[in-house]
């Protein structure tokens, strides 16, 4: 596939190795050999690393590549600190307002691909990068534990934001169980990746046990209480693998001590230590588990204990690839572990099971978010077009069009269809689309009174309520499209007519709209989006269709939704002038979108005092249709000066003579 450009998002400081910055840095790494441009933006990063990323962020407007260093490791950018709040030794920090602007000069100025977060909760530095995102948007998921104030509170938010995810995935089907308990949603799973490695453990005493540093402290603190409980009889050595080894600071007695020493990348890898190993110990309680490690063991030969946390219980299994102990119980830990020291047949039974362990290394790892990211990549729309047919339509002049306008023939209009020409006319309009509900007669009515007119045309066209995914309009057509099918066959039959595919207020909460997998599903599809429309009340349901828009390539549109004439004019898109689909889909692709001011309890007051008493559908035939008023500015006589002169003449002030 063609090289892509990503950028990664951890919600921890890139200092911090824990599981989940461990495997956000081998995903990118392995993404960068494969020929990608990929950069990982954290949190924090000091003073010196956030002087750097402000500096790269100003060299975006002129060099858009300068974010990224081929032939190197994936660069590390340090988008600053906040506000910490401490939650069960994770340092977690919610987002600044410097660090959210620098979020959004990022993504804003930066042309990726592919942004790619890991656990955007609220609040969080992930979920910022959700909401300043305009590009394809992939979500790993490596949380297990519940969060009352997410799952919660903060929920109404979450789901706005997961719903600006176009893949997600989860590093262990607990993860990806607990997310749909309360997203429900499709989540692949893309468990961590191991260093292949052979094992090399040998029977000869002393028994070898491994534990690694990156789980939370307290898990440290109980895998010692539990060496200090192992029989005095029993030979024993403890390893504890440590990113920084200097900082692996400990409390026991010196017959303990004697027996365990730390160690660090420099001496071995994690999995060096683990294929030397008889046993690996896992004694996080739930907030900062090691997937990767205890998968790591497993393939090197080490026999895993761990808690019964769903995550290792996931790995381990009910006692077939490992044992278990009750989170937080250093005396069954040491249990468990004296038992493995004294049973050498019970080691090699766990050993030989773990052989049958399917496991994938970082390259395959990489390999499948390759193969997601392609997938995605691929919906995309062609933004090139024709551009012969573009070059021949740029000779054409200039019209305004309005691509969402209802008549009287929709139950919620009272407009005639000639006021609401003569108005389009008298505000400058060259065409507009009558896009009445599920009904086509309205625009066809119109048709016929332009067929004389040279300076104007109608767009005839549909707004169909879907039977399962809200509203779509045909334009182009030439047959009314019957209200209630599935969306997939109004389509269907909107292409069979030879129209195109224009999707309304798509993100307009308050209409009866697709959400975010129904777009999904009808994508490849669209052939406009209304990006614009003055009736929606609330402007980040705009925002949020540009944003699908942009990401996908489909051609933005607007419409002024208008259901009195006296919204003509609020929104336009300026284009070369047309004939048929084919050219107003090329024309479209150069369109200026221009807006308005207009006052919308105003115009939706109109609609009330118009629609209210009157009869259903009620087609009124108007023998002398006129522009009604409120569209265009007046034109204004020259203001007389106050002592009756000429404009510009002389002024004299207040109370002088």
């Amino acid at each position: 596939m063609a090289p892509l450009s990503i950028v990664q998002f951890t919600p921890f400081p890139a200092s911090e190795r824990g599981g989940l910055n461990e495997y956000t840095r081998r995903a990118s790494e392995e993404l960068a050999r494969r020929g990608h441009s990929v950069v990982i933006a954290a949190p924090s990063g000091g003073r010196g690393g956030v002087t750097e990323t402000k500096s790269v962020l100003a060299e975006l407007a002129d060099d858009p590549d300068a974010l990224f260093r081929p032939g190197e490791e994936p660069r590390v950018l340090s988008m600053g600190g906040g506000v910490k709040i401490p939650r069960a030794g994770k340092r977690q920090a919610p987002v600044s307002v410097d660090m959210g602007n620098r979020v959004e000069a990022l993504l804003g100025s930066g042309r990726f691909d592919i942004v790619h977060v890991h656990d955007p909760f609220v609040p969080g530095f992930s979920s910022t990068a959700l909401r300043h995102s305009f590009s394809l948007n992939v979500g790993t998921f490596h949380e297990t534990e519940e969060r009352p104030f997410a799952t919660q509170f903060a929920r109404p938010l979450l789901e706005i934001f997961f719903g600006r995810l176009d893949a997600r995935t989860a590093s262990s089907r607990t993860s990806a169980k607990l997310l749909n308990r309360y997203f429900p949603g499709s989540y692949e799973i893309t468990h961590p990746g191991i260093a292949p490695i052979a094992p090399a453990q040998t029977d000869e005493p002393p028994l070898k046990i491994a534990f690694s540093e990156r789980e939370e402290a307290g898990a440290l603190r109980l895998f010692l209480r539990a060496l200090r409980r192992l029989p005095t009889e029993l030979e024993w050595t403890a390893t504890i693998y440590a990113d920084e080894p200097g900082a692996v600071q400990f409390r026991v007695a010196r017959q303990v001590r004697d027996r365990i020493k730390v160690i660090g990348p420099d001496q071995a890898s994690l999995a060096d230590l683990l294929s030397h190993s008889d046993v690996f110990v896992a004694a996080s309680n739930g907030p900062r588990p090691d997937q990767a490690a205890v998968r790591q063991a497993i393939a090197s030969g080490a026999v895993p204990v761990t808690t019964t946390i769903g995550r290792y219980v996931e790995l381990v299994g009910d006692g077939q690839r490992g044992l278990l102990f009750p989170a937080g119980d250093p005396v069954t830990l040491a249990g468990q572990i004296q038992r493995l020291g004294e049973d050498r047949k019970l080691r090699d039974g766990f050993r030989d099971e773990g052989r049958g362990f399917e496991v994938e290394t970082w390259p395959e790892v990489a390999a499948r978010f390759e193969e997601i990211y392609e997938r995605l990549v691929a919906r995309r729309h062609d933004p090139t077009g024709n551009e012969a047919l573009r070059k021949k339509l740029r000779e054409r002049p200039l019209i305004d069009v309005d691509l969402h306008m209802h008549t009287d023939h929709s139950s919620d209009c009272a407009t005639p269809v000639k006021v609401l020409i003569e108005t389009a006319r008298d505000r400058g309009f060259g065409a507009i689309a009558v896009t009445d509900h599920n009904e086509v007669s309205g625009a066809q009515e119109a048709a016929e009174v332009v067929e004389e007119m040279d300076d104007f045309k109608i767009i005839v066209a549909e707004e169909v309520m879907t039977g399962d995914a809200g509203e779509v309009i045909g334009l182009f057509l030439k047959e009314k499209i019957p209200k209630g099918t599935s969306m997939a066959d109004t389509i269907k039959e909107i292409k069979r007519q030879g129209g195109l595919v224009y999707v309304p207020h798509p993100f307009d909460r308050l209409h009866s709209v697709p959400d975010y997998e129904n777009l999904l599903e009808i994508v490849e599809d669209i052939d406009l989006m209304e990006v614009f429309n003055p009736r929606v009340a609330i402007s980040s349901f705009n925002e949020e269709a540009e944003r699908f828009a942009r990401k996908y390539n489909i051609i933005p549109a607007a419409g002024s939704d208008s259901h009195v004439a006296q919204g003509l004019g609020a929104v336009r898109n300026r284009l070369h002038d047309f004939d048929g689909p084919e050219e107003f889909l090329e024309s479209m692709r150069e369109a200026e979108i221009t807006r308005r001011h207009k006052n919308l309890v105003y115009v939706q007051a109109l609609k009330f005092i118009q629609t209210t008493g009157r009869p259903k559908a009620a087609k009124r035939e108007v023998e002398d249709p006129r522009a009604v008023k409120g569209g265009r500015r007046k034109s204004r006589a020259p203001k007389r000066s106050r002592n009756g002169g000429e404009p510009g003449g002389p002024k004299r002030a207040a109370g002088k003579s």
